[in-house]
Formats: C-alpha cells, sequence, structure tokens
C-alpha cells in the first residue's frame, strides 16, 4: 500500500526519511498496515466555578427530575434528562446535589443565575455589620450612672452589636477586684432575656473587661 508524506517529523514517526527532499513522496507498506498517530482531543470545558451544576457538568448517571410546571418526573438517565429539558428550551440544574439521587430541575440556568446573584447582592445590602461598642465603668459606680451607661448597653445589644464592658481600678482599688467582679454579674444579670456572656471577666493590667453578645 502506498503513504503519502509531506513533513519529515510524520515522516520519522513511521521510520522513514525524506532524504533532502521537499516534495511529497510515496512510500510502500508491506505486512499490517502502520497505526495512524493519535488523535488531539478538544479538552472538555471546565466546570462552574460558582452556583449548580448543569447539564453536562451533571456529573452522576442519574437524577430525579422536576420539570418547569414543578411537576415530579421521577428517576432518569442524566442524559435523557438533558436532552428533554433541551425540548422545551430549557437546562437540567441541579437543585438538590446531595439528595439520593441529586434532584434536578429545568430552568433558564442564565435566568437562574442571574436571579440568585440579584438576591445575594440585596441581602448583602440590608445585612448589618456587627460591631463592638464599648462602655467603661468605675467599680464603685453610683446607681444613677449605672443606669445611664445600662440603657446605652441595652441599646447596643437591641442594634445587634456587642458590646464590652470595661472597669478601671485606680489606686487601691486594684486591691479589691471582687467589686468588679460583683458590678459585671449584676450587668450580666441585667441583660440576661437579650444577652449573653461572650467572654467571662478577666484582668488586662488595671482594667477589667467582660463581652456581651446579643442572643
Amino acid at each position: 500500500m502506498g503513504w503519502r508524506f509531506r513533513d519529515s517529523g510524520l515522516a520519522a514517526l513511521f521510520g522513514f526519511a525524506l532524504k533532502g527532499r521537499e516534495e511529497p513522496f510515496v512510500v510502500t507498506v508491506t505486512g499490517e498496515a502502520a497505526i495512524r498517530p493519535p488523535m488531539m482531543r478538544r479538552p472538555l470545558a471546565p466546570p462552574p466555578k460558582s452556583g449548580p451544576r448543569y447539564n453536562e457538568f451533571i456529573t452522576v448517571p442519574k437524577v430525579r427530575v422536576i420539570d418547569d410546571e414543578g411537576e415530579n418526573l421521577g428517576v432518569m438517565f442524566t442524559q435523557e434528562a438533558i436532552e428533554q429539558a433541551a425540548e422545551v428550551g430549557l437546562d437540567l440544574v441541579e437543585v438538590s446535589p446531595n439528595a439520593d439521587p441529586p434532584v434536578c430541575k429545568f430552568l433558564d440556568i442564565g435566568k437562574f443565575k442571574y436571579e440568585a446573584q440579584k438576591k445575594a447582592n440585596i441581602a448583602r445590602k440590608t445585612q448589618k455589620t456587627q460591631e463592638l461598642k464599648e462602655i467603661k465603668m468605675r467599680p464603685n459606680i453610683d446607681d444613677h450612672d449605672y443606669d445611664t451607661k445600662m440603657k446605652k448597653v441595652h441599646d447596643f445589644i437591641g442594634d445587634g452589636d456587642k458590646v464590652k464592658i470595661t472597669l478601671r481600678f485606680r489606686g487601691r482599688e486594684l486591691s479589691h477586684q471582687q467589686l468588679g467582679m460583683n458590678l459585671l454579674q449584676r450587668v450580666a444579670e441585667n441583660v440576661a432575656e437579650i444577652a449573653k456572656v461572650e467572654a467571662y471577666p478577666r484582668m488586662e493590667g488595671r482594667q477589667m473587661l467582660m463581652v456581651l453578645s446579643p442572643k
């Protein structure tokens, strides 16, 4: 049989040399036919980095299918479900990957991603960032100042923020740390219905600290 080579590299692959010839030439091969060089396969498209898997990115062999009307079509082969979704101009989208088998639905994947992103943006705008507020007291604070400070504590907790209570000891007050412990216990009891102690009282230098967070 005859083989026509135009490339020296390809000829070398079969053990032939062009011997300086540029024009095509024919080589006769006897016996078994030479094996064709391997074909280069086109790489598959990468799976989606975020969001649900859909269509060919669904790797399980079978899925439970919900159509675009919300009707349960039962368990079917994934490829068959993809084809049925395509027939109505939609995609097969995995909506419950942890189910056995995974649950998929006929959806428009572009519209589905757009709506999901829209909801995420709204949630981000309405979400309040929790802050750590600080209330400073003295171990021997009087009742009027205490009530004023506690009103602020209630306001901060009500807004969803954490509150750090800081007691500052001066001079000989440092030898009476039990006064501070009693005061912080009183604070915790006063807000017990709306807050919990996140960080229990501890000393840092001449200060005693406690952190409250909303329940």
